[in-house]
């Protein structure tokens, strides 16, 4: 074959790919919830983050009111919410009169400076008791402590392999240390954040009422905007750690390692009628502002091995499936959504510590929402979705309603692989 013939060859080849990929049809591209709630209701395209911005201002403010102690000796953890807070601000200052006026109000109450206040009263009680840093710092170090001689076993028995047998116990001793120092450790902070909270909210109490305060004009601000906009009040939900603020619906409550928390939307004013909710939007009967939306895409775990009928789940394997966390995001956006009838005890009756979900971090995730997703009316799934953790991380739980379910081929690296 001469050099032409490659060359016509080579030619043909080219032509060809380039006509697959002209019929190849786009990706669809993914909508977050926000972006198709802003085309249902016409909405400007920074309306819904302005409300994602003041709702972000408005959780922070609210659990550093009521959990002042989880900031202590954390700068840089704090720094970032200040950050954050003070750009959002910076935002607002070029929006409607009431946005200005809000920020004003964020200045006129030095807002920043008596988080500052606060955070440095709490750290003196705290080392007036013994605390001198914060508890994330104190067990990776108990962590660090604990592994080191476990790593230095597994490095001895690769060099002297025949004492091997004798280690073994040593070490499964050493794999289980961390974990139970760790739950001892967390069990006493929470114990004494529980005895020195009312010490802190009795001596600083105008402190944290002026925050209080900011955050109910904020959560009035969010109100009014959005019944401006004529969004729906009931597709909007957060939770909250406190009952302090008006103007909100209280739908559930629950209590996580003694910290109660509140789960809010917002409730219409006397003699304004409800915003009817759109057809294509009667399936968001679920939080539409995820509180940690970046992070949303990565924690998708699939309950494998599931065994259950009928949409109770009796037994799983939790896998974690972040490397399909794209495609698992293309199927829940070609899914319609609703509430699953019965309670998340009812589906999952043997949860327990011996067969959980678990966070990233290791945590067991505490299920707050149960939906039924159809994809593209051919296959129902169940969506869990996960308290957020104390790292600040969501979890959401994908499974089969039913063993004998016939995954459709598309999906079955999801649910199957």
């Amino acid at each position: 074959m001469n050099d032409t013939e490659n060359d016509e060859i080579k030619k043909s080849a080219s032509s060809e790919n380039q006509e697959e990929k002209r019929k190849k049809p786009e990706k669809r591209a993914r909508k977050s919830q926000g972006q198709m709630i802003q085309e249902a209701l016409g909405l400007g395209p920074t309306d819904i983050q302005d409300v994602e911005k003041k709702l972000f201002i408005v959780r922070f403010l609210d659990y550093f009111s009521e959990e002042t102690l989880d900031f202590i000796f954390k700068d840089k953890t704090l720094d970032q919410y200040t950050k954050q807070i003070t750009a959002h601000m910076e935002d607002f200052s070029t929006k409607g009169e009431e946005d200005i006026l809000l920020k004003q109000s964020f200045e006129s109450k030095r807002i920043l400076e008596t988080i500052h206040k606060l955070k440095g009263k709490a750290e003196e009680i705290a080392s007036s008791k013994g605390v001198k840093g914060s508890m994330d710092k104190r067990l990776r170090r108990l962590t660090l402590y604990l592994t080191a001689p476990m790593f230095a076993l597994i490095i001895v028995s690769f060099f002297l392999p025949q004492i091997t047998y004798f280690i073994l116990p040593v070490l499964c001793v050493f794999c289980m240390l961390p974990q139970v120092v760790r739950g001892r450790v967390t069990k006493k902070w929470f114990e004494f954040k529980e005895q020195n909270k009312n010490q802190i909210y009795s001596e600083y109490r105008e402190d944290i009422m002026i925050l209080k305060g900011f955050t109910g004009e904020t959560l009035d601000n969010v109100r009014a905007r959005l019944i401006e906009l004529k969004v729906p009040l009931q597709l909007i939900k957060f939770m909250l750690y406190s009952r302090d603020y008006e103007n909100l619906r209280l739908l559930n409550q629950k209590n996580i390692r003694g910290t109660r928390q509140y789960f809010y939307s917002f409730e219409y004013p006397q003699g304004v009628e409800p915003v009817p909710i759109p057809q294509q939007l009667l399936q968001y009967q679920q939080p539409i502002i995820p509180k940690k939306a970046e992070k949303l895409e990565k924690n998708f775990i699939v309950l494998s091995e599931m065994k259950g009928r009928d949409g109770v789940i009796n037994y799983f394997v939790p896998t974690l499936k972040d490397k399909y966390a794209e495609k698992i995001n293309e199927m829940l956006n070609n899914s319609k959504f609703s509430k699953a009838p019965n309670d998340f005890t009812t589906i999952m009756p043997n949860y327990s510590e011996n067969m959980v979900i678990y966070c990233v971090c290791g945590q067991v995730v505490e299920i707050n929402n149960v939906q039924i997703c159809n994809w593209k009316d051919q296959f129902k799934f169940y969506l869990f979705e996960g308290e957020q953790c104390n790292c600040e991380e969501i979890v959401y739980a994908l499974s089969l309603m039913d063993e004998s379910a016939e995954v459709p081929e598309e999906l079955k690296d999801i649910f199957l692989s």
